[in-house]
């Protein structure tokens, strides 16, 4: 019986022994969060990786901002990381864990906001304080004399190409077109990503056009065609884009490819389709195509029912495919209805008067008032 309580303790004492031996055997990691603020950060995870062996830990720190985790496999190899509103603000490598003492992993989120900022104002600056120096290797160091550079390259490039697009937004705000048109190209030159600097250019080659004729004016439109193109390539789906190339097309005379141009702008943006047709419309009356810029304004009374402009256009430019029959005007199909439908969305528009003359030139009865249907019972009219 006295062997047998030997051999029981004996074991006990082995088994208390192996305990000691298993608990000796792992490590704890200990630290602290301190906010911008100087103030222990309550919240913060603490994420722990293993990287010899896969595995994972988290925890959180408490009021104080303290944290703890204990039980860490030694030896062990770990990356600890401190996380504040999902977003990871320091990380710790080459962590290895080890008996005895808690080791301390501690972050202060205050110390990196202040060299966030020394590292930004080295960066806008090109000089880094020693403080920074020190903790660079010579490979940071390198790369981070080689951003400056870039940086400053960059920056000169940009006040050239700012200054250039300025000067040539001033020349064409003022019509001295050449002097603009040398502005935006010398911009173009320094970034020809930029498709501002290309509308711009197209913009000012077309507005000198309109001061030209014969093959100076050709010359001209064919540059500001080529600029828009340039645009385009950046902006293919900018339907105002496509609408101030089609215009400058209609101007070349190139009806087909202006209509296309115009088309494409409408299926881009509808909601604006009957002011796109207008457009073309307005210049090719402006060229003497008349033919044309009928079926542009018929387009846009078919687009936009309710935009009166091209209601109006319309009807003048009918009006010039009026006949004589004896010594009576025989206004075209559409004619006189074009000019009622203008007198009905705009009343009080600054064609009124110039409607009403062309129906009664035709022998057609006016209307005592005319009402815009959209206005509000109880509105003005407007009289004969």
């Amino acid at each position: 019986m006295l062997s047998k309580l030997r051999r029981a303790a004996l074991m006990a004492a082995t088994c208390l022994v192996m305990a000691g031996l298993a608990f000796g055997q792992m490590g704890t990691f200990t630290g602290k969060v301190t906010g911008e603020d100087g103030k222990g950060l309550q919240g913060a995870v603490i994420k722990i990786e293993r990287k010899d062996i896969k595995g994972n830990w988290n925890t959180k720190t408490n009021k104080k901002g303290e944290w703890t985790y204990s039980g860490m496999p030694v030896p062990g190899q770990f990356v600890i990381t401190c996380e504040v509103n999902g977003q990871v603000v320091d990380t710790v490598n080459g962590i290895r864990s080890q008996m005895g003492e808690p080791q301390e992993v501690s972050f202060d989120l205050r110390k990196l906001a202040s060299k966030r900022q020394a590292a930004q104002k080295a960066a806008e600056t090109g000089q880094i304080s020693q403080e920074i120096a020190k903790e660079m290797t010579p490979e940071q160091r390198a790369a981070f004399e080689k951003q400056v550079k870039e940086r400053s390259a960059q920056m000169q490039k940009n006040k050239a190409l700012n200054d250039a697009y300025n000067a040539g937004m001033t020349a064409k705000e003022a019509k001295d077109y050449p002097a603009a048109i040398e502005a935006f190209k010398k911009a173009g030159e320094l970034d020809p990503k930029q498709s501002a600097v290309w509308i711009q250019l197209a913009a000012s080659y077309d507005l000198m056009a309109k001061t030209k004729s014969g093959a100076e004016k050709d010359t001209d439109l064919a540059a500001a065609a080529e600029n828009y193109l340039k645009a385009l390539e950046l902006q293919p789906a900018d339907a105002g884009l496509h609408n101030n190339y089609g215009l400058v097309l209609a101007s070349q005379k190139k009806i087909p490819e202006a209509q296309a141009e115009l088309e494409k702008a409408v299926s881009l943006e509808p909601a604006g389709g009957g002011k796109y047709m207008f457009n073309l419309g307005a210049v090719l009356i402006n060229t003497g195509q008349t033919d044309p810029a009928i079926e542009a304004f018929k387009k846009a009374t078919d687009l936009d029912p309710k935009y009166a402009p091209a209601w109006f256009q319309y009807c003048t430019a009918l009006s010039g495919k009026m006949t004589m029959q004896g010594d009576k005007p025989v206004p075209p199909a559409g004619m006189k209805e074009a000019c009622e439908k203008y007198l009905e969305l705009d009343p009080t528009g600054p064609n009124v008067e110039a409607a009403k003359g062309l129906i009664t030139l035709v022998g057609g009865t006016l209307e005592t008032s005319y009402v815009n249907p959209d206005a509000k019972k109880g509105g003005k009219k407007t009289k004969k």
